[in-house]
């Protein structure tokens, strides 16, 4: 317990720390802002070009990973979308963003400091396999939803749910690091030395960074009120994600089809396993949703000290999961 506390116990110390430096006055929430600016534009696509320029190829995709990691995460999507919507009988905008919580994960504040911690360089490359499931599949998918639920009587064609995914993609910062990254991978160019230090300055500076600002963005948030809804979205993130894509690594092995292997397999789970994404109450301003989602961040965040570090306990107690 002691090695699983030395791994999450660092995260959730930064987390804490960022928390009471705004809570004490010495930084604003405004400049948390600034700074989460900064990781988004420069220091994590920094640190996504570099995980995947400074690999061959074939290290950098994996096929398995990306079935496993989709299927598990649909799975809950499209269940706690259901039962918000069809068994509980909440508005269809509403539902998406309920599913958005259980499944989108914070893989960049919070996942690649832990990714980084566990499997060193192997990080980046999880983290930018995330970032592709979810700018590819999980977010165009859930905006379209919450769109189509607030706009009843005028849904967006194809052509528009198109056109829209696309303008967010080439303007997303951390998917021209992925792209720029895997370019320079498929070239085979080995880039000058003055150029790979230039960018590991500043992709070093994103994991303690991304945790701090987490935590200075929780202060102010409350959960009274909305308990229902908020345990709801925490179960399915923590418990429920990480459990899918662990059923769905079964189950592919079962079939034949391609799994993740080594410690990709453990970092599947743990993906799954971290809270939402950090933007996530930001994400529902759009439609109004930013109260129970702010309250479904707080609660999932200070859960997930304990949830992950008791899958982490897990997976080191499984054969062949976690050395």
């Amino acid at each position: 317990m002691l090695e699983i506390l030395a791994i999450t116990g660092p995260i959730y110390l930064c987390i804490l720390a960022g928390y009471a430096a705004v809570r004490w006055g010495i930084f604003t929430k405004a400049e948390m802002r600034v700074l989460g600016k900064f990781v988004l534009q420069i220091a994590l696509p920094a640190l996504l070009f570099y995980a995947l320029a400074s690999r061959p190829l074939a290290d950098v995709l994996r096929p398995g990973y990306l079935l496993v990691y989709t299927a598990g995460s649909l799975l809950v999507l499209l269940g706690g979308l259901l039962w918000w919507w069809k068994v509980q009988g909440k508005p269809l905008t509403e539902s998406a963003y309920v599913a958005m919580g259980m499944t989108c994960s914070n893989s960049g504040y919070v996942g690649y400091p832990m990714m980084l911690l566990l499997f060193g360089p192997l990080g980046g490359v999880v983290l930018a396999l995330n970032l592709i499931v979810e700018n590819l599949v999980k977010l165009p998918l859930l905006f379209t939803l919450a769109d189509a639920g607030a706009h009843e009587g005028a849904r967006p064609t194809a052509g528009q749910v198109l056109r829209q995914t696309l303008d967010r993609l080439v303007r997303n910062p951390l998917i021209i690091g992925i792209v720029l990254g895997l370019a320079v991978a498929l070239s085979g160019w080995q880039m000058p030395q003055v150029l790979t230090r230039a960018v590991t300055l500043f992709s070093g500076s994103a994991g303690g960074l991304a945790l701090f600002i987490i935590g200075g963005n929780l202060v102010g948030l409350q959960v009274k009120g909305m308990r229902r809804q908020v345990g709801l979205i925490a179960v399915g993130k923590l418990l429920m994600h990480p459990a899918a894509v662990w059923l769905a690594i079964a189950l592919c092995a079962a079939l034949g089809l391609p799994v993740p292997e080594g410690d990709l397999k453990a970092a599947a789970v743990l993906s799954a396993a971290m809270p939402m994404l950090g933007v996530y109450a930001i994400l529902a301003q759009r439609h109004g949703h930013e109260g129970f989602t702010s309250a479904a961040l707080l609660g999932t965040t200070a859960a997930s000290f304990f949830t992950l570090s008791a899958i982490l306990w897990l997976l080191r107690h499984s054969a062949g999961w976690l050395g």
